[in-house]
C-alpha cells in the first residue's frame, strides 16, 4: 500500500507518518527499487495501533517507548502492560473532564431549550455549575 493510500485510510497527513517512521513509532517501512514506500499488513497495523493511540491522547513519547520495548522481546510483555496500563488511566482522566464538561453543556441547552419555550431563562436554585457542585454566578 502506498503512503497516499494509508492517509487515505487513517485520515493522516503524508508528513505524519514519516514523522511516525522517523521517530520510531512505527517501523521503518520497506521501500520498492525507486524508494516508494510500500506498507505491508504488518505496517498497516502498527499505523492503525498508533493513530488510534493517538487520537486517543496518548503522548509520542509512550508510543516510542512502547515500540521499543516491542522490539526488544517478549521479555518486556510485563512492562508493556504497565505502560498501556499508565495510558489508559490518563485517557480516562480526560475523558472524565469531557464527560463532566459534556454534563454542563447538556444541562446549559436544557435551561436555553426550557427558556426558549417559556419565554423566561431560569438557573437552578443554587446557581450551581452541575458537573462540579461550585457555586457560580449567573452564565
Amino acid at each position: 500500500m502506498t503512503i497516499k493510500e494509508v492517509c487515505s485510510k487513517f485520515n493522516v497527513s503524508p508528513d505524519t507518518l514519516r514523522y511516525y517512521e522517523r521517530v520510531g513509532v512505527i517501523p521503518e517501512v520497506r521501500r520498492t527499487s525507486g524508494g516508494i514506500r510500500d506498507y505491508s499488513e504488518d505496517d498497516i497495523k502498527w499505523v492503525e495501533t498508533a493513530t488510534c493511540f493517538r487520537s486517543a491522547g496518548m503522548p509520542i513519547d509512550l508510543l516510542i517507548e512502547y515500540v521499543k520495548l516491542f522490539r526488544e522481546g517478549d521479555h518486556t510483555i510485563p512492562v508493556r502492560c504497565k505502560l498501556l496500563k499508565e495510558a489508559r488511566e490518563r485517557i480516562l482522566a480526560e475523558r472524565k473532564k469531557f464527560d463532566e464538561a459534556l454534563e454542563k453543556m447538556n444541562y446549559k441547552i436544557r435551561v436555553y431549550e426550557k427558556a426558549v419555550e417559556t419565554g423566561k431563562l431560569e438557573w437552578d436554585e443554587n446557581n450551581n455549575c452541575c458537573c462540579c457542585n461550585k457555586s457560580k454566578t449567573k452564565e
